[in-house]
């Protein structure tokens, strides 16, 4: 008797809208099931900021989120001493605001560009980034995971541009060379009071033409638009980078309002006023409209190439995996490499 394969069914698609709907069915309510899952939960976000000594570091993050959150607000008796090696140091607060907690780590970087020969000082931060992948890779392979994995990845560096005027140098390219590859990065004109508005925009621009002409990835980049919507939105960041920002985490009177702002001796800058600076424009693409694809963007594009990566050299599979510690790029195992890090955490 022959035997007859069993023919493939090819499932049926298509889109019923609303108006064809025989009644209310109810699928919008799942937003606000996934509102009050995200709520409960929280979530994380971790963010690095790199740059020499002197540049606003902590007091721009204070700003970013209105509260003292840099490691030097946060270490009784700070002293302010230049690190002879670059030693990455995070520090965490839980923020909460309107019932959404926000788990946020700040990793700083002392000593980054701060010696006479600063040729490598890349590397910790480097070697940093990767561990993180590698302990999240660690947690997702183990045969019984935890029900929510500790996510300690970085999901944007911002660099702290000094206000120079001129070109970017041979340590910013070298930096945002080898860091765009593994992380997002979104580079900063820092202190940019102290140029005026024609030098900001003529330092702007030479950057940009840098950042084309070394082949340096910053976000957002352009193939990860995901419809014409987002380009558009997308389009007007790029053409702003870098953000030419003041921060200040001091209040003065500006026609009977407080305002978030710095005193000179020509008057008050404003740092929320788009006329003064850009700061608000930093805030609104890390907070209010990316942050959400800086995390997407950590997990889908820089992680899983880390861990394809991975998993080729060590020729791995998921079935049966039991896991050891791999060696690191730079010849450490685990995730006490280079990069020395120290926590803390605080309910604000």
């Amino acid at each position: 008797m022959e035997e007859r394969g069993m023919e493939e069914v090819k499932p049926l698609a298509g889109t019923i809208k609303g108006h064809d709907l025989f009644g209310y069915v109810g699928i919008e309510a799942v937003l606000d099931q996934m509102r009050r899952k995200t709520m409960k939960a929280g979530f994380e976000f971790n963010i690095m900021v790199v740059g020499q000594s002197g540049l606003g570091k902590s007091t721009l993050v204070n700003t970013l989120f209105k509260s003292k959150v840099s490691r030097k607000s946060c270490s009784p008796n700070y002293e302010e001493k230049i690190s002879k090696t670059v030693k990455l140091q995070s520090v965490s607060h839980v923020i909460e605001e309107k019932g959404v907690k926000m788990k946020l780590t700040v990793i700083d970087t002392p000593g980054f560009g701060d010696q006479i020969n600063n040729e490598n000082c890349w590397e910790p931060i480097v070697s940093y980034v990767n561990e993180q992948y590698e302990r999240y890779l660690k947690e997702e392979l183990y045969v019984n995971r935890k029900p929510r994995i500790p996510d300690t990845r970085v999901h944007c560096c911002v660099y702290f541009l000094p206000a120079t005027g001129h070109w970017l140098r041979p340590i910013d390219v070298e930096f945002m060379k080898r860091l765009g590859k593994i992380v997002s990065i979104v580079p900063i004109i820092a202190k940019a009071d102290t140029l005026t508005m024609e030098e900001r925009q003529e330092f702007k621009q030479r950057i940009r033409q840098d950042l084309k002409a070394n082949g340096i990835r910053v976000y957002p980049q352009t193939e990860y638009d995901e419809d014409p919507e987002d380009r558009i939105l997308n389009d007007k960041i790029r053409e702003n980078i870098p953000f030419a920002v003041v921060g200040t985490d001091k209040e003065h009177q500006v026609n009977g309002n407080k305002v978030l702002g710095r005193k000179t001796k020509w008057g008050i800058i404003e740092v929320e006023n788009v006329a003064h600076c850009e700061f608000t424009n930093l805030r609104d693409l890390l907070i209010r409209s990316h942050l959400q694809d800086l995390k997407d963007v950590t997990h889908n594009i820089h992680y899983e190439t880390f861990r394809v990566r991975r998993l080729n050299e060590s020729n791995l599979t998921v079935h049966g995996l039991a896991l050891s510690c791999f060696p690191m790029e730079n010849g450490t195992h685990g995730t006490n490499g280079t990069s020395d890090r120290s926590e803390s955490e605080s309910h604000l």
